[in-house]
């Protein structure tokens, strides 16, 4: 059975789609862009403050299901400029334990919704 799992303190979806689905142990989080959950606006302009305000959204749809990212197995980042990587990567790994991280891909895709620079979505489980 799944369990939708939602949170004011993420942005709302912008689409026929939920923040995340519990499933069993396993817990699947839409992918979350540079948008403040409270203005509604994106933030650009620096892909640190984006890739932050990023990994604020999925750390706060993680607690609405009581977890937290020690328990995310597998990340996915797309990108529109690879170029910026290594300041995404940064970022990324400021919520991360370099030994305990999740298994992980970064794509460089030519768009995303609403033209941000960065998307990351997530796979988390209780076990």
């Amino acid at each position: 059975m799944k369990k939708i799992i939602q949170t004011d303190l993420a942005p709302a979806p912008i689409g026929p789609y939920n923040q995340a689905v519990l499933t069993g142990n396993t817990l699947y989080i839409s992918g979350q862009i540079p948008m403040d959950p409270e203005s509604q606006e994106l933030i650009s302009g620096d892909i640190i403050a984006e890739t932050e305000r990023v990994m604020q959204n999925l750390k706060a749809i993680l607690q609405a299901a009581n977890m937290d990212f020690d328990q995310v197995v597998k990340s996915t980042i797309f990108v529109k400029d690879m170029g910026q990587f290594s300041a995404i990567n940064e970022a990324y790994g400021r919520y991360f334990n370099t030994a305990t991280a999740p298994a992980r891909e970064t794509v460089e895709v030519a768009n995303l919704p609403k033209y941000v620079n960065v998307e990351i979505s997530m796979i988390a489980t209780l076990d």
